[in-house]
Parts: C-alpha cells; structure tokens; sequence
C-alpha cells in the first residue's frame, strides 16, 4: 500500500507516519526532507526564491513525482499541511494506488506538539508564555480552518484528538491494513 498522510503542521504526520512504517515494514518517507535533499538547501532558503506559496509548491512537484515513480512497494510518505491542494493534488489524484490519509487533531492538543525549527531546519528552543500560546492557537486554527478546506478530498480522515502517537498508529494499522 503506498498512502499519503497530511495534516497541519505539528499534527503528527512525521512522528506517526514514520513509527507506522518500522511496525509494518514500509519504507518512509519525509517530504520536506526530501525537498531539502533535492534541492540540497534549507526549505526557508528555498521558498524565498519564490512570490507565493502556491508558485513554491509548483516547482516542489517534481519532488512527489520522482518519490512516486522511483518507489513502487509500499511506503508512507509523509505531506506538508498543503499535501492536498494543487500542484501536490494533481498529481495525486491520477494515481490510484495512493490512500490518502488526513490526521486531525484539535489546536490546543496541537499546541502540546509545536516544534520550532531555525532557517537550516535545525530544531530550537523557544520557551512559550501566555501570549505567544494565544497567538500559536489562534494561528494552528487558521490553518485548520484553511487546509481543512481541501480534507475532503482524502480517502479517510482520522481524528486523534489528544492519543498517543503509539494508540494512533495501532488505530491507523487497523484502518488502514486489516
């Protein structure tokens, strides 16, 4: 099975995807890493190069196709929250071995997972205060609200509201595989 999980930023795509993968034997597959790597320069760098987002993600196909021709077995690969919507959708659309999943999961739950990265996708600590974590939910429920605009088009869409990354890969296993 080739499936395709996407979701807003700090929902679990990559944590999830890639512990789905080593319990069934699939290969993983990152996408933002894999842009970086085919690209071979941060993704920050990258999209600066570009007006809007949507010019960005038109160039980044070319990263999706050669995932989906150069692997035929089963593997999961991992999305950006915009893994549904134009460039990336176009091409997934016209392929029907692809299972396209969408994890969801509510903000405040989402809050609890926020990651923080510099411009060379290192990983930074950034202390949270009250303010800073209104902002953060304010914005983590914009991107719901606008990427959930394109879940519809997923094959399944599985909530984990506030599960474990372990419960959630059991309840995938089961949807997905059984």
């Amino acid at each position: 099975m080739r499936i395709v999980l996407t979701g807003v930023s700090c929902v679990g795509k990559s944590t999830i995807g890639k512990m789905l993968a080593d319990k069934v034997d699939y290969k993983f597959f990152d996408f933002d890493y894999e842009i970086e790597n085919y690209f071979n320069r941060p993704i920050s760098f990258l999209k600066r190069e570009f007006l809007t987002e949507h010019s960005y993600r038109k160039e980044a196909r070319v990263v999706l196709s050669k995932i989906l021709e150069e692997n035929e077995d089963d593997f999961i690969i991992a999305m950006p929250p915009s893994g549904l919507m134009d460039s990336y959708w176009r091409i997934i659309k016209q392929d029907d071995s692809l299972v396209t999943v969408v994890l969801k999961d509510r903000a405040k739950n989402i809050l609890q997972r926020i990651r923080f990265y510099d411009d060379y996708s290192n990983p930074i600590e950034v202390e949270q205060s009250k303010e800073s974590e209104k902002y953060y939910l304010k914005e983590i429920s914009l991107d719901i609200e606008y990427f959930g605009r394109t879940y519809n088009r997923a094959n399944y869409q599985y909530r984990i509201d506030g599960k474990s990354a372990s419960e959630a890969v059991d309840d995938l296993e089961a949807l997905l595989l059984a």
